[in-house]
């Protein structure tokens, strides 16, 4: 295996000085996000997606985000899945959004509630309809499979089912998440591990910024 000890990168593109930061958590997310998108990265709306269980045990996985509203940050999964499980018992969660062409880093926490059907219909009957009824047929999510066969003729039966020019409705266990989030960092990668660090959290109304130790 190749010594990973060696190898590491000095990050240089750019600084984030405290004059630099909006005063609006969401409003710098939406800056940097739409900078990410603006420079051609893959996916640059993608994120990790932090949870726990009752009992505390810790699961990430990579997910879309699908909304950036003063509300919270929104992504849509199946409610039976792991990570749906998860946010019954536990409804909180961190993401992180990592942009390594940017050198840069946001976390966001807070509570997790579900949205409104009527918010996850609306999106849910946006999608392609190919990933419509792929939501049907990888119900429940994250369940053992007997093979890829089957999961390959369980679609091919939702095409006949559902077929072109029907509504395709949306499962009952299937929706949108939202992040109402409490806490915000932005990291921005600087040379020979200098990092620059902020925290946002709230104050009653308002937001504190804070740097932190890199």
């Amino acid at each position: 295996m190749t010594d990973l000890t060696g190898l590491r990168l000095s990050y240089t593109r750019a600084e984030l000085r405290r004059a630099d930061l909006n005063p609006d958590p969401l409003a710098q997310f939406q800056g940097w996000l739409q900078e990410a998108i603006g420079a051609d990265l893959r996916e640059p709306y993608a994120l990790s997606l932090a949870t726990a269980d009752a009992g505390g045990r810790p699961s990430v996985r990579t997910v879309l985000l699908r909304g950036a509203t003063p509300a919270g940050l929104t992504f849509y999964t199946n409610y039976d899945s792991h990570k749906g499980r998860d946010l019954s018992a536990n409804p909180q969660a961190e993401l992180l959004f990592h942009w390594p062409e940017l050198e840069r880093q946001v976390r966001a926490f807070g509570p997790v509630t579900r949205v409104p059907d009527a918010e996850s219909d609306a999106y849910f009957h946006a999608r392609p309809r190919e990933s419509q009824l792929a939501a049907h047929a990888s119900d429940p999510q994250s369940a053992p499979t007997p093979g890829r066969e089957a999961l390959e003729a369980t679609f091919a039966a939702l095409h006949d089912r559902f077929p072109e020019g029907s509504e395709v409705p949306r499962p009952a266990c299937w929706g949108g998440f939202r992040v109402a989030v409490q806490e915000w960092e932005f990291w921005q990668g600087r040379a020979n591990r200098m990092h620059d660090r902020f925290t946002y959290t709230r104050s009653g109304e308002e937001w504190q910024i804070q740097r932190l130790m890199p």
